[in-house]
């Protein structure tokens, strides 16, 4: 499913996590006060690919 979103366009998906994982991840967004999105995204930013090496 493909939204139109003012600021870009928003893909929706589904990630199945292991309990320790969503744990992890709840725990990290109380302590931090930050919603699982923005945890999520911010992590995907962060990662390399081919296209960064050009």
């Amino acid at each position: 499913m493909i939204m139109t979103n003012k600021k870009w366009a928003v893909k929706r998906i589904t990630v199945n996590l292991a309990a320790q994982e969503a744990e992890k991840l709840e725990q990290y967004c109380q302590q931090t006060g930050r919603p699982a999105t923005d945890v999520i995204r911010e992590l995907i930013r962060g990662l390399s690919t081919a296209e960064d090496n050009k």
